[in-house]
Formats: structure tokens, sequence, C-alpha cells
């Protein structure tokens, strides 16, 4: 039997990588880095063989062409590069990743998989900034957090537990670390798909339908779109949220709605699915917060935290 010997959850914004001194001077994005920090130092102490990421698309590896729920990495994997994230070939640990598609079928969860899939910041921010110290190979999975229909939260938090099932019983003896990438809340300029309304809404869409072969083209308008949004950061749902994930009492949260979710903490909130699905997937486990930071210059609530099943069981 494999085990998870550890869960990160981690916010992420480019932001960070192409704009970081326009908040150098704030303690906010400090303590959100050292927050990082400390999450990588307990990931290279967990000592794994494999990490599995699972994040959101930000529509450059995936289009409104054809739109997945859940995909898993499962051959070659490309990382987009965008906003100075990692680019090129990631090493992917073939076998893990067949153990989660099978296992997630098995458990009536039709995961679509990939032999050669395209990954964006919503996988490579955590690998920059969480593994880079560590030569292991990865299993990405990408969950649809911004093309509705996407799944409930309850069945992200299903999903998860589907996972973390099928890498226990796998009989591989790895160690096997997850890592959820995404949140918190947050308000993109984005629209939805079948509701534009301006021409900001319908490049976007343009882009996103369009942009498989040729999405660097739309890059620049894209992020003058976002630089320009105003801030929508729900401070007290982020706290409240990272004490639910803490504590593993995730149930008030696993009946919101989409409405309900975008009202509180935005559209942006959508992405905690992969913080449900790790969390679900690790199972009993000791939490802590490492970092939180409300930064409006980038947009979003920042956060950062670990979750022990090793401390745990010593408990």
């Amino acid at each position: 039997m494999s085990s998870i010997v550890l869960g990160i959850g981690a916010s992420h914004s480019t932001l960070m990588n192409t704009h970081w001194s326009e908040v150098d001077h704030l303690p906010g994005p400090h303590e959100f880095r050292d927050g990082l920090v400390a999450a990588r130092k307990a990931l290279e102490a967990a000592r794994p063989d494999a990490v599995v990421v699972i994040g959101s698309n930000h529509f450059r590896g995936m289009f409104l062409d054809l739109m997945p729920t859940w995909t898993v990495g499962v051959s070659e994997v490309q990382a987009a590069g965008e906003a100075q994230t990692p680019s090129g070939a990631l090493s992917v640990d073939t076998d893990l990743a067949r153990v989660a598609v099978e296992g997630l079928s098995a458990a009536d969860f039709d995961p679509a998989f990939s032999l050669r899939l395209t990954v964006d910041h919503g996988i490579t921010h955590s690998l920059q900034y969480l593994v880079p110290e560590l030569d292991v190979p990865i299993v990405p999975i990408v969950v649809n957090m911004f093309a509705p229909p996407l799944p409930s939260l309850r069945r992200s938090h299903d999903m998860g537990r589907a996972l973390g099932q099928a890498i226990r019983n796998d009989g591989a003896g790895k160690r096997i670390a997850i890592i959820a990438s995404g949140g918190l809340s947050h308000r993109l300029p984005w629209p939805k798909w079948f509701r534009t309304l301006s021409d900001d809404d319908r490049f976007l869409v343009e882009a996103w339908l369009n942009g498989r072969h040729s999405w660097h083209e739309y890059e620049v308008r894209r992020r003058q779109i976002i630089r320009a949004a105003e801030p929508d950061i729900n401070e007290e749902f982020d706290r409240w949220l990272l004490d639910l994930f803490a504590r593993g009492d995730l149930e008030p949260l696993l009946d919101y709605g989409d409405d309900r979710l975008e009202a509180e903490a935005g559209n942006g909130a959508h992405e905690i699915r992969s913080w449900l699905a790790m969390r679900a997937a690790v199972g009993p486990a000791t939490g802590r917060t490492l970092a939180y930071a409300a930064i409006p210059e980038w947009l979003t609530g920042m956060g950062v935290a670990v979750f022990d099943p090793q401390l745990e069981e010593a408990l």
C-alpha cells in the first residue's frame, strides 16, 4: 500500500512573478511567501516519492472546444510557462497517474485522461514555489473551475476521497504528497461563456474557445483586463474556510451552491474545489495554517496550509 504523507493547500498568483516590486514594501506578500517556504520545508521533510497536484485551468491548456470536469495527465505533460512560471516538459509518475484514473473510474467519477496535456499556473505555480528542490515526478489533476457547469463542492470532496482510497490501495508502497493549488476568495473579470455583456467579455470567450494553438496571441489583452479589475476579497470568509480545513470539518461548506459561493467569495473562489479534493484525499490529519494575507494588488486572499496525517496518527 502507498501512503499519503502530506497535504498542502496554497493560493496562486502569477503577479508574484511579474509584479513583485509593487508589493515588496508590504507585509502581506512577504508573509504569504514565507508560508510557502515553510510548506516547502514540510514537503521536503515528508520525503515523497511523487506529488499529486490538483489545480485549475486558466484556458491555456484546456479550452471551450472540449472541457472535461477533471483530467489526469498520465504521460506527456507540458507546462505553458506564462508569466515566468515553469515551462516545458514535466516529469510524470505514469503508474500513479493510471492508479488515479482507474481508481476514480471504479468509483464512478469518469475522469478524462490525457497522454499529451498542457498545464498552466493552476498546476505550475505550486511546482515553482513548493517543489523546486525535489526531484520527484508529479501527477497533475486539472479540475474545471471556470466553465460552468462545474462539479459541485460535495462532488469535488468525494472525488478527493476516492482518489485517496485509490492511492492507498495501489500496492506500490510509495510515499505520496498532495498539493491543492488555488483560491481563496477573489473575483476575476471573467464572464460566463454563455453571458457576454461587453467587448472584453466577448474577447475572453473568443480566447477561451480559439486559443488552443494560439493562446499566446491573447495574452497581452488578457493581462490588461485582469490588471484593471477591482479587488473583491472576503477576509472573514477566508479565515472561516481555513479554520474548517484545519479542523477537517468540511460539512458546512459542502452544500454551498455556485451562486452562494460567488456572492460570498467571488468567482475565483471556485478554486477551493482543489482544496476540498486534497483534504478529503489526505483524510484525518493535523492541519495548520502557515500564512494568510488579503492582497488586493493580487486580487486574492492568499493562504497556505499543511495537513499532516502522520502527526494525527501519533496523537
